[in-house]
């Protein structure tokens, strides 16, 4: 199929489409004005006119728009956004890369030294490794569902999410905050997919087997997002980008506008060190001036409190009196609610003021 029907074929099956760069599996390129001013894609006056600026940003199932953009580009592969299509994509890499310490292999999950990795040498195997460790078939065999595979040997395991109110982010595998397995990126939320069908330099993206649609995600996958950290925080539940509702148009305010609801509360149920009540009344202030962002897209010094949250968490983590993993979860939670549309962005500030924070250990009045 040429790619404008496959890009027809896509958005008929509901699943909003924008064009990728001819013979490249990355989005097209932003007009001349939107490569010079960097700014937010929400902020964009290209999307609402039916420019294909910002890549999955601009995906859409208007058929009319669909014909404009490949009859301009008849060669420009095809991008599906995965959030609005309400997919989850397995994509198993094999790459020739050196075997990560078993440590990494299967995050969360210890491998005791006793198991040979002898023959380890892909996503391939890892994913198999956790289907086998979880007593369930492996999805790269998986024949009920669509899978395509990539020009370099690596697959697609296309699912539906089957729980629109869950969400579940991005990740790669060898991330350092969230990761299914070695080898084994997921493409969820904030991110798009290669279409069968697409073209690169090194092969076309081909769909294997007889499946054409994506199967239902498998309750013990969803398990396992959910343990490696891919569960983000709700959104509201929107429709696809169609000719009735074009990216900008028409559509509910992706943040919630009661601040009440924001998830400042610290996590229940989980170990935190000594001092963990003290700790708090310095740091719950800091965590509610973070979601006080939520009331506005800017204006409101947002990186500068998250920065000055997540340092202030390092150094309460640092001096012992908070559990990093705990903190780290509520401020990516906190900063996800203010601010949606950057979720990597937040990730990494919380990330680098934590680890300088902890370098410099905040001990609270009376404790050495």
């Amino acid at each position: 199929m040429a790619p404008h029907a496959v890009a027809r074929w896509c958005a008929a099956q509901g699943w909003p489409v924008h064009p990728l760069a001819p013979g490249r599996k990355t989005p097209a390129g932003n007009c001349p004005d939107c490569r010079t001013h960097r700014h937010d894609p929400a902020d964009c006056p290209c999307l609402p006119a039916g420019r294909p600026c910002h890549g999955f940003h601009a995906a859409t199932t208007d058929p009319d728009r669909i014909d404009r953009w490949w009859s301009e580009k008849p060669a420009a592969g095809v991008g599906v956004a995965c959030a609005p299509a309400e997919l989850v994509v397995i994509d198993i890499d094999a790459h020739a890369a050196p075997v990560a310490d078993r440590s990494r292999l299967l995050p969360g999950i210890p491998i005791p030294e006793q198991v040979s990795l002898a023959g380890l040498a892909s996503g391939f195997d890892t994913l198999a490794l956790l289907a086998a460790y979880r007593g369930a078939p492996d999805p790269s065999s998986d024949e009920t569902t669509l899978r395509v595979r990539t020009p370099s040997g690596g697959l697609h395991v296309w699912y539906l999410n089957p729980d629109p109110a869950t969400r579940f982010r991005c990740s790669t595998g060898s991330g350092r905050n969230a990761a299914l397995a070695w080898q084994v990126d997921v493409r969820a939320d904030g991110g798009y997919i290669v279409a069968p069908g697409t073209r690169t330099p090194k092969g076309v993206y081909r769909a294997e087997g007889a499946a054409r649609l994506p199967a239902p995600l498998p309750d013990w996958l969803r398990d396992e997002l959910a343990r490696t950290g891919h569960v983000v925080a709700p959104r509201p539940v929107t429709a696809s980008c169609g000719p009735s509702s074009p990216p900008g148009e028409d559509s509910p305010a992706p943040w919630p506008t009661n601040v009440s609801e924001a998830p400042t509360a610290p996590l229940r149920g989980v170990r935190t060190g000594r001092g963990e009540a003290g700790a708090l009344r310095i740091l719950d202030p800091l965590i509610q001036q973070v979601a006080g962002c939520a009331a506005a897209r800017e204006g409101t010094s947002f990186t500068e409190k998250l920065n000055r949250a997540a340092y202030t968490a390092g150094g309460l983590v640092g001096a012992g009196h908070l559990e990093h993993t705990a903190v780290r979860d509520r401020l990516v939670r906190v900063a996800q609610y203010a601010r949606p549309w950057q979720q990597a962005r937040n990730e990494t500030i919380v990330d680098d003021a934590l680890a300088v924070g902890s370098a410099r250990p905040l001990h609270l009045k009376g404790r050495p």
